[in-house]
């Protein structure tokens, strides 16, 4: 089986895609001539001319009521919006419109739209670069979420966003895009609210979100040299969440530690452990505990930014302390 890494993933699944639905679209901040602040969708204008890639003006609000408005006459818009923190400028049309045009309408007005967002700390951007805004839309109905952390559920989880019916907030973590993993030649798809087991084990489980997934995997290889069996778990979508793989994980290991790159107050890590409590409370040997970013704002010096986001250390820390309790 061909490797490929994530960005290259993403790029195959949006020509794919393109080719075989001609009311697919890109449009965003230089997606076209420069192939996007980090390169994803390089050497699309040349395969579908400018009237299928849209570089637009510097207005996140605008692109993503572009794209709406594209939606709800029948195209299939893939917006790309170069940073999540970015996403606060498009807030009212993503919250207010995108989320709730299929409502307000009976169902009438289909919004076939997906808008893919880079997230997470690349490394020394600072705090207006480096937020992971997961957690801001949870709270509006109307939108799906994926948050792909290997190169195969990139492809396939785009795929099928953009196939779909619904609008589609789509995290790529920039620390995912040089990362590889095996990618067959044929049709890939992936559905959404469908977990995956990353890694078996039994004594702890371990939620993993986004970025988080190949540091929980590394966490595990370590922590199993110290006969602790962690069974490592990624919702790969978040709207709509795979609740039952995650309680029948708890209900086997009774104790699980979620790991997420946002903030920990009010993250996806909370309503996580909101949900474990409800269901499946009578299985915990110990309490739920989050490994995430502290609360205070993104630094920019490394040796600060370190401290702030969460580590391997920080989840083999972690989940020693809730085996040994």
């Amino acid at each position: 089986m061909p490797w490929a890494t994530y960005s290259a993933a993403i790029r195959q699944a949006l020509e794919e895609e393109m080719r075989r639905d001609p009311s697919v679209f890109v449009l965003g901040e230089d997606v076209g001539v420069m192939g996007g602040v980090f390169g994803v969708t390089e050497g699309l204008l040349a395969h579908f001319g400018a009237q299928r890639v849209l570089d637009t003006p510097i207005s996140e609000n605008g692109i993503v009521g572009a794209a709406l408005g594209a939606a709800m006459v029948g195209m299939r818009p893939v917006v790309e919006i170069m940073f999540g923190d970015f996403l606060g400028c498009a807030g009212d049309q993503i919250i207010n419109q995108v989320a709730k045009a299929r409502y307000m309408s009976g169902g009438k007005a289909r919004v076939s739209m997906v808008i893919r967002v880079t997230t997470g700390a690349p490394g020394a951007a600072a705090a207006q670069h480096s937020q992971s805004p997961e957690a801001w839309f949870l709270n509006v109905p109307g939108l799906k979420i994926a948050a792909p952390a290997t190169p195969y559920d990139a492809k396939g989880l785009l795929k099928t966003a953009i196939r779909g019916e619904d609008p589609v907030i789509f995290f790529e973590h920039k620390r995912l895009y040089a990362t590889k993993g095996e990618l067959p030649d044929e049709e890939v798809t992936v559905p959404f609210g469908v977990a995956r087991v990353a890694r078996s084990g039994d004594d702890l489980t371990i939620v993993a979100i986004s970025g988080m997934l190949p540091l929980a995997l590394e966490a595990a290889e370590v922590l199993s040299t110290e006969g602790i069996s962690c069974e490592v778990i990624d919702p790969r979508t978040l709207v709509p969440l795979d609740n039952s793989s995650i309680i029948r994980s708890v209900r086997k290991t009774g104790r699980v530690l979620i790991a997420y790159e946002g903030h920990q107050r009010g993250g996806v890590g909370a309503e996580l452990a909101a949900l474990i409590a409800e269901e499946a409370l009578e299985y915990l040997d110990a309490p739920v505990k989050r490994v995430a970013a502290r609360n205070v704002p993104i630094p920019y010096a490394p040796e600060m930014e370190r401290f702030v986001l969460p580590s391997t250390q920080d989840i083999i820390t972690a989940a020693r302390a809730l085996v040994l309790s």
